[in-house]
């Protein structure tokens, strides 16, 4: 497995890099066709942050976390990464009935299989809001995120909500 390590206002030295590919590769053992896992280590403050994206055919598994010691941080991203793949193969077990999840997973790569398909088409009147108006629409309404027409932009817009408590702004961009 191909695995990029970047810094980010820190330099990685060979131990932290030695370390990421020493966790990281023990991935291999569930897929067959992981392609290259990208890794940025970033020191903010006094926390270091670690954020790990892993295609594997059509799974991307990512995660990302914090803690003051960026071993620790590293550890804590690979079982949040072993979760979501014990998820999915607990997920996908229920459908399979006796045939192995590489094998099910190299099939479905390898095959046209079913693709993901619409299930469900809602439609609504885009009302033109400013931003905050938005939140305030999204929380009332107990979603976490909300599409709205902004009022300044005169744009399509959503809100979300991140998992810091934050809100999120996506903005189209048109080249």
């Amino acid at each position: 497995m191909n695995i990029q390590v970047r810094g980010k206002n820190i330099e990685v030295t060979n131990a932290l890099k030695e370390y990421v590919v020493k966790r990281l590769s023990k991935l291999e053992k569930y897929f067959s066709n992981i392609g290259g896992a990208r890794t940025t280590l970033a020191v903010e403050g006094d926390m270091a942050k670690v954020e790990v994206t892993v295609p594997a055919g059509d799974l991307i598994l990512r995660a990302e976390e914090s803690h003051p010691d960026m071993y620790a941080a590293i550890d804590l991203v690979f079982e949040k990464l072993e979760k979501q793949v014990d998820a999915y193969k607990t997920k996908l077990s229920r459908r399979l009935k006796g045939q192995g999840f590489k094998e099910f997973v190299a099939e479905k790569n390898g095959a046209a299989a079913t693709e993901p398909r619409v299930v469900r088409s809602k439609r609504f009147a885009l009302k033109p809001m400013p931003v905050d108006e938005a939140i305030m629409q999204m929380n009332l309404i107990g979603h976490n995120f909300f599409v709205f027409s902004n009022a300044e932009t005169e744009q399509v817009n959503v809100v979300y909500l991140r998992k810091d408590g934050n809100y999120g702004l996506i903005e189209p961009e048109f080249d």
